[in-house]
This record gives C-alpha cells, sequence and structure tokens, in this order.
C-alpha cells in the first residue's frame, strides 16, 4: 500500500508489474494508494515535516480507504500489500492494521519469508521491541501498545525534507 507505487530497489513491486503478475493469476487488484498510502500532499498532516497518523487517519480520503477495504472483505479475501518484509516496518501495520482491528477486523501479517503472524502477536513483539511487553502499575496494557505504536510510527513515517525545511509546526 504505497503512495508511490515505484521503486528502483524492487521494480517487481512497481505498481505495473504488481498489476500485470496479479492479472496474470486471476486476481483481482485495485490500487488505493491515494487514499490508504503513508504519505499526503495535505500539510496539516505534517509536524516538523513527519507525517502523523493520527491526522492521517481522520482524512476523508483515508476513511474511504478503510470502508473501501471493508466493503471488499465482506466478498472478497483482501490483501493490502507493500515491500517490507518486516510488517513492523510498514505504516500498514502501525496506521491501517490499528485502524482495521478497531473496527473489528481479523488481521494477519506475511513476512518477507512466507510466515504468517496474527496482528496480536505482531503487537506484542512491538512492546517487547521497545520494553513495554512487562505489566506497569502505571500504565494499562492498552496504553503500553499506544506507547509502542507511537515510538514506532516516529521512526518509520515519512519525512518530507522540505516541510521539514520550512519547519512546519503542530497545529
Amino acid at each position: 500500500m504505497r503512495s508511490v507505487p515505484v521503486s528502483r530497489f524492487t521494480p517487481q513491486f512497481n505498481r505495473g508489474s504488481v498489476e500485470r503478475g496479479l492479472r496474470q493469476a486471476g486476481i483481482r487488484y485495485a490500487f488505493l494508494g491515494k487514499e490508504l498510502g503513508a504519505r499526503t500532499d495535505d500539510t496539516t498532516c505534517y509536524v516538523n515535516g513527519r507525517v502523523q497518523y493520527g491526522r492521517l487517519a481522520e482524512k476523508p480520503e483515508f476513511v474511504s480507504g478503510i470502508e473501501r477495504l471493508m466493503k471488499g472483505a465482506q466478498t472478497e479475501r483482501i490483501a493490502v500489500m507493500c515491500t517490507e518484509g518486516e510488517p513492523l516496518d510498514c505504516h500498514r501495520t502501525v496506521l491501517i492494521a490499528r485502524v482495521l482491528t478497531e473496527r473489528g477486523v481479523t488481521i494477519e501479517h506475511i513476512h518477507g519469508d512466507g510466515r504468517i503472524e496474527s496482528h496480536t502477536s505482531a503487537m506484542e513483539r512491538l512492546m517487547e521491541m521497545f520494553g513495554l511487553a512487562e505489566a506497569d502499575l502505571f500504565r494499562t496494557p492498552v496504553e503500553r501498545l499506544e506507547e509502542a505504536l507511537s515510538r514506532q510510527e516516529h521512526r518509520i513515517a515519512y519525512i518530507d525534507e522540505e516541510l521539514r525545511s520550512e519547519g512546519t509546526a503542530e497545529v
């Protein structure tokens, strides 16, 4: 699920290549990068040049993309694709899967080596990654997960260097 579905490093995942390959395999393809991609032209979604997933998730285009996925999932088996081999390194997990699970959708992640991992397991790994897996007297499990997601978002979110140099501030 890329805003810009072109890569010099992984040309097999360029939009045209993916569309052709899936069509040849009899699989339908719908590009939703404009709706669900991690980059946006809307500067209100950035703080200091870094896209803010919470703001992105509130945009009508994003909500429309989520609704389209959910509608499709009623009759089809849906796969949201990206080039990342590690689900935790992609906005699909930190943003899209987060919103879908809040709406009751069951999510499974496919790793680069073909392993399948439940979203619950991925979130447990994320909390472990940031030392937040252990019980805490002062924070609920949900609060610890929110912190882990926030930290990971900060690590992986797209940075627009032009907006960063302009000093887009928090609104």
